[in-house]
């Protein structure tokens, strides 16, 4: 069963398309990687499939129908924005207070010890807790409420590179013993990427790609030796990067069937492509691509 499905989805504001005929499907009790740069329409989709948006076009169904101004559909969803105001005058504990009462599979028990876990300091006021404070509150909800359909949009910013750790464990221990369906945005692609079993990225409002992580393994490779045999192994192949220091030279190239095989003869060094490089080849080529085309639109 599909969590969540959209056919075109739009979103356009005066002077900017956010989301331009986005079509994905999210299958339950998996974790999605929502990937892109700034501004490529993460956090507007989200917005879209929480209801905080309404669309300019397209359709959309999360957990077997729309979102929209639907309350049995939003209280079986939950979504931790990285930018989430709280008014001043509340405490944590406040905050978690209200969600409590506002998510049906609150485990108050986990949220107490997730609270012990991040030092999260309950009782001091919002206004006076740092960056990765507030971010430990967002984590807590998001994982306590163990919602059937929860987002994270960045949600570890300002915390240390063993907080972050501790919240992938956290997520996935608990992903285990409460299978749910979890969509992850975030910039640390290298660090979530054994989380993620299908992503989809985003770029300039549109899906640059959609696929299981299994099957991105082989959708990209990197060769690497002497420039010579390099180059001369690339020939007819689609190089997605290529770099030379000296005589020696490594590329990230589209394999075919017996590539692989066929450069190991070649005498060339072969290695995998990260899922975070393979995300800066496409999208990087989709820019160039993008400004090819703007520069002959112009002429």
């Amino acid at each position: 069963m599909s969590a969540v499905v959209t056919t075109e989805l739009t979103k356009r504001y005066p002077e900017v398309a956010a989301l331009s005929g986005v079509s994905i499907r999210l299958e339950e009790h998996r974790i999605h990687g929502l990937l892109g740069r700034n501004g490529a329409g993460k956090t507007t989709l989200m917005q879209l499939l929480t209801g905080q948006v309404f669309a300019t076009g397209g359709e959309m169904q999360v957990l077997g129908a729309s979102p929209v101004e639907n309350v049995e559909v939003l209280s079986q969803t939950a979504f931790i924005q990285e930018s989430q105001k709280y008014p001043d005058t509340f405490r944590a504990i406040d905050v978690l207070r209200i969600a409590a009462g506002a998510y049906p599979n609150w485990d108050q028990a986990y949220a107490d010890r997730l609270v012990e876990q991040y030092r999260l300091p309950v009782k001091r006021l919002i206004k006076k807790l740092s960056r990765g404070q507030l971010s430990a509150i967002g984590i807590v909800i998001g994982l306590a409420a163990r919602a059937p359909l929860t987002f994270f949009d960045e949600p570890y910013l300002g915390l240390d590179a063993v907080a972050r750790q501790m919240f992938f464990d956290d997520l996935l221990a608990d992903y285990t013993a409460h299978p749910r369906t979890i969509v992850l945005s975030t910039h640390h692609i290298d660090e979530v990427a054994n989380l993620l079993e299908h992503i989809v990225i985003l770029d300039q409002g549109k899906v640059l790609l959609e696929a299981d992580t299994d099957d991105l393994h082989d959708a990209a490779i990197t060769v690497s030796g002497r420039a010579t045999t390099v180059d001369a192994f690339l020939s007819g192949r689609e190089v997605l990067e290529r770099k030379v220091l000296g005589t020696l030279a490594t590329a990230t190239f589209a394999p075919r069937d017996g590539d692989e095989l066929a450069a190991r003869e070649a005498g060339l060094d072969i290695s995998q492509v990260s899922l975070q490089a393979l995300f800066v080849h496409l999208t990087t080529a989709n820019a160039a691509t993008a400004a090819d085309r703007a520069d002959r639109a112009i002429v």
